[in-house]
């Protein structure tokens, strides 16, 4: 399975609500480090998809430092940047892309290998744990195979579905794939941890310090620590979430 992965993870410089939030400190790394870390037993399978306007030079320089695969493309539209960062690193159409955000700094090796393994395994389409949500935003996993991305690249027509990567599948044509929810039998959803604003950052912070900044622990771990400090839910829970319009 291993060598058929293409993990990209976006990340860009020019956030609206958080700018340079990808290399905000965390750690004693960055965000995106972070993100990188917590998957770090598929490194070599990760790109990197930053922009081309001229605002990425950090993160390339990043992504050089530390030895990751990068890309450059698209600002607004994400599903070419996602298309043309599988092209440059020699994707084929049976190769299985994996999306990731880089506002994830808690985003969980297991979680995604769950996912990689239903959609692998049912013969999905397209598998995610973002349609019934039953984990936390921030822990959102999308997986897909290159084949599709390419029809979708081709294909999609409205803005939405350029910026967002994905609605083509789950929303404009759900009917004609097949979809797969991947569902944790515990829901917990209602626990914020992306990296949208400032309050999100204080809370992902609060995190971290409870496992004294390091950086392995499990998403189980991360639960059981959510339950036992109320407080650290509580510092973001005003923030709204983006919605994708359907």
């Amino acid at each position: 399975m291993k060598n058929n992965l293409f993990i990209i993870i976006q990340a860009r410089m020019t956030s609206t609500r958080l700018p340079k939030k990808v290399l905000l400190p965390l750690c004693g790394k960055t965000v995106l480090e972070v993100v990188i870390e917590r998957l770090n037993k598929y490194k070599d399978n990760i790109i990197i998809a930053t922009t081309d306007d001229g605002s990425e030079t950090p993160i390339l320089e990043l992504c050089k430092k530390i030895d990751v695969k990068v890309s450059k493309g698209s600002v607004n539209n994400v599903l070419s940047r996602y298309y043309h960062s599988a092209k440059e690193f020699a994707a084929t159409k049976k190769n299985i892309i994996v999306r990731i955000t880089s506002d994830c700094p808690l985003i969980d090796c297991t979680m995604m290998e769950k996912v990689i393994d239903m959609y692998i395994n049912g013969d999905y389409d397209y598998v995610s744990n973002r349609i019934n949500r039953t984990v936390p935003v921030g822990l959102d996993v999308e997986v897909f195979s290159f084949e599709l991305l390419e029809y979708m690249y081709i294909n999609a027509k409205e803005d939405f579905e350029k910026e967002h990567v994905t609605p083509y599948i789950y929303l404009s044509h759900k009917d004609s794939y097949k979809i797969g929810s991947f569902e944790e039998n515990k829901d917990n959803s209602t626990y914020r941890l992306t990296l949208d604003e400032q309050k999100d950052y204080e809370a992902i912070q609060e995190v971290y310090k409870k496992f004294n900044n390091q950086t392995d622990f499990s998403y189980k771990d991360l639960i059981t620590m959510l339950e036992k400090n109320s407080s650290i839910s509580k510092i973001n829970e005003s923030v709204k979430q983006k919605q994708v319009k359907e």
